[in-house]
């Protein structure tokens, strides 16, 4: 049975979805692509006790990996990125070219990348917000850059936010 609950986050809220226990849904409010509340079920704040406790511990920065159990709805090749990201490591990046190469795919791929990245249902702890352009500049993110932005900073390193504070 598809359930849900709302908790509060630097970031806002965000919306969780879970179907027997796995989570299939983190939506930031506000998000592009967010479906609509009538399709997530009931709401049952007691079924997201662990992911919840991740997520804060996440924002305290005191996780780097989450161990939900995650089960994403898309295209085999959505599929196939959003498992990509999971491999950027925590306070890195990968341009979608990039992320493009790294999967195996020709360089015209990048659209398509792009694409299935913004798709990704499971925001932060499939890290989308860790694809950035080529160029370094923060695009597209469907949970808004300001949000990308944050994610990003928390995950830099310490000796890294300090040396731009310079």
């Amino acid at each position: 049975m598809t359930t849900y609950t709302k908790i509060d986050s630097p970031v806002g809220e965000l919306t969780l979805v879970g179907d027997e226990g796995v989570l299939t849904g983190l939506y930031m409010d506000g998000g592009r692509h967010v479906p609509p509340e009538a399709s997530f079920g009931e709401r049952d704040d007691a079924g997201f006790a662990e992911a919840a406790e991740q997520l804060g511990e996440y924002f305290a920065g005191e996780r780097r990996e989450f161990t939900l159990r995650t089960r994403t709805a898309g295209s085999e090749f959505q599929r196939r990125v959003w498992d990509a990201l999971t491999r950027v490591p925590y306070g890195q990046t990968r341009s979608y070219g990039a992320l493009a190469a790294e999967m195996g795919l020709v360089p015209q791929a990048v659209r398509a990348v792009g694409a299935a990245n913004g798709r990704n249902p499971i925001s932060i702890v499939v890290p989308c917000h860790r694809v950035i352009g080529a160029d370094g500049s923060l695009t597209g993110y469907a949970g808004g850059i300001e949000h990308k932005r944050f994610l990003l900073d928390l995950e830099r390193p310490a000796a890294m936010r300090a040396a731009t504070l310079f």
